[in-house]
């Protein structure tokens, strides 16, 4: 249903700045995450044997080349063109080693097919080496692999749920070396998850004042980045010192955002979004055009004549009485929102008179359309 909305916007009085927009405070473990203590990425390539003549074609090759050179090293010959790899299939295999893991811990992985196999159901992953970027060997994965779909039938006539041809193989990678490690010494650097400038200053200020006894110990380098000075009273005790760190309550400044989804409409608002004085006009025009073919019957007794299909166009013209919405000094995106709902605009009228407004500088928010 589409409308026709007339919007007048009063005079917006000033608005005081308010230090603290959101009024909530944050842990700091929310908010940071400590330099040099992140996860690492693993990857490998392996095979997962079992299958129900679901794996592998003949002309993917590597699968064959695989299961040769595997048979190879236990003792067995087998020419690579003399095997058949349906029940056979390549996989990639990643996982995640998080930071300190140490050798003997066990891991969670994931399966991916790299052939043309059709379902990885059923399947066992083989042993397999998982290496980081740089090349070494961290851990081992092997183990069944279950997959979160399935396909039933065969032929034309089958159904496929969800993605068969990756799977979780659970607590199946062992870790065989320790993870790098960051190694602590006098200072700590935090990296901020959004950099903010104020943020980055309030943390700082918190941090001086709950550690620092009356001495600095906190510096915020620059918007995403807080260098921390271990304090005497934690002296050879970093990871302590972090754990009290993290329970430090700060609030972070807020970014007055508006989130758009064009594709669901969806619009998302932030708090505190207010709209400076503008007035906008917004409908459309509806132009509705049918054609009724009427049947033309020649004359009595005519020599020749047909009957013929004639066209009759008729063009209707609809335009939308529009609709006044009145908001006081002040008004904010949400009142905005809340009154065009309710003289029923839809969710595209919402979007489209968002996008209009940043455009002509009246939304004091960023506008993030995804």
């Amino acid at each position: 249903m589409n409308k026709t909305l007339c919007l007048a916007l009063l005079p917006a009085l000033a608005i005081a700045a308010t230090d603290n927009p959101a009024g909530k405070g944050i842990r700091l473990k929310e908010l940071v995450s400590i330099e040099g203590v992140r996860p690492n990425q693993l990857i490998g390539y392996g095979l997962v044997v079992g299958l129900k003549g679901t794996g592998d074609r003949q002309q993917t090759l590597f699968s064959a080349q695989s299961l040769a050179n595997m048979l190879q090293r236990m003792g067995v010959s087998v020419p690579s063109a003399a095997i058949l790899v349906k029940n056979t299939a390549a996989v990639m295999v990643t996982a995640t080693l998080p930071p300190f893991a140490q050798p003997g811990a066990t891991l969670d992985a994931t399966a991916a097919a790299m052939g043309d196999a059709a379902n990885l159901q059923g399947g066992i992953l083989l042993l397999t080496m998982l290496r980081a970027a740089n090349g070494d060997v961290y851990a081992t994965a092997q183990g069944p692999v279950l997959t979160g779909g399935f396909v039933a039938g065969n032929g034309q006539t089958n159904q496929t749920v969800n993605h068969p041809t990756v799977g979780k193989i659970l607590s199946g990678t062992i870790v065989e070396h320790a993870a790098p490690a960051p190694a602590f010494g006098k200072t700590i650097h935090l990296q901020l998850h959004d950099a903010d400038f104020t943020t980055a200053e309030r943390i700082e200020d918190a941090l001086n004042q709950t550690f620092g006894a009356g001495a600095i110990i906190a510096h915020a380098e620059n918007s995403a980045l807080i260098s921390v000075a271990l304090p005497p009273n934690y002296s050879n005790r970093a990871p302590e010192f972090i754990a009290d760190l993290e329970r430090v309550v700060v609030t972070p400044d807020v970014i007055a955002r508006v989130v758009i989804n064009e594709r669901t409409g969806t619009v998302t608002l932030g708090q505190g979004v207010h709209i400076a004085p503008v007035a906008i006009m917004h409908g459309n025009l509806s132009v509705e055009i049918q054609t009724t073919y009427t049947p033309s019957q020649p004359g009595a007794f005519s020599q020749g004549g047909s009957t013929q299909m004639v066209p009759d166009t008729q063009v209707a013209v609809k335009e939308d009485r529009s609709h006044n919405v009145i908001l006081q000094d002040g008004a904010t995106v949400e009142e905005l929102v809340k009154s065009l709902n309710a003289i029923g605009s839809t969710p595209r009228d919402v979007i489209d008179i968002l996008q209009n407004l940043r455009a002509a500088g009246a939304l004091s928010a960023e506008v993030d359309v995804i």
